[in-house]
């Protein structure tokens, strides 16, 4: 896979990840569905920053990564 998740976009999802993570761990009044939606996006997100690959961008033809670098 080619890197296409370059520095700011990947430190912008774990961010994100994280704090959907914790919202959708730590805060109970919210319902379930809304509690797995979160859960699944911060996912998502995460996965997406450590493999520095986004299928949706792929298809979208963004890349966000300045290096050369095959991954």
């Amino acid at each position: 896979m080619t890197c296409n998740v370059g520095r700011m976009d990947r430190t912008g999802r774990i961010v994100i990840g994280i704090v959907l993570l914790g919202v959708g761990a730590l805060i109970p009044s919210i319902g379930l569905d809304w509690r797995i939606g979160l859960l699944v996006i911060a996912a998502v997100a995460l996965v997406t920053a450590v493999v520095r690959y986004c299928p949706a961008n792929a298809l979208l033809g963004i890349n966000t990564c300045k290096e050369k670098t095959q991954e």
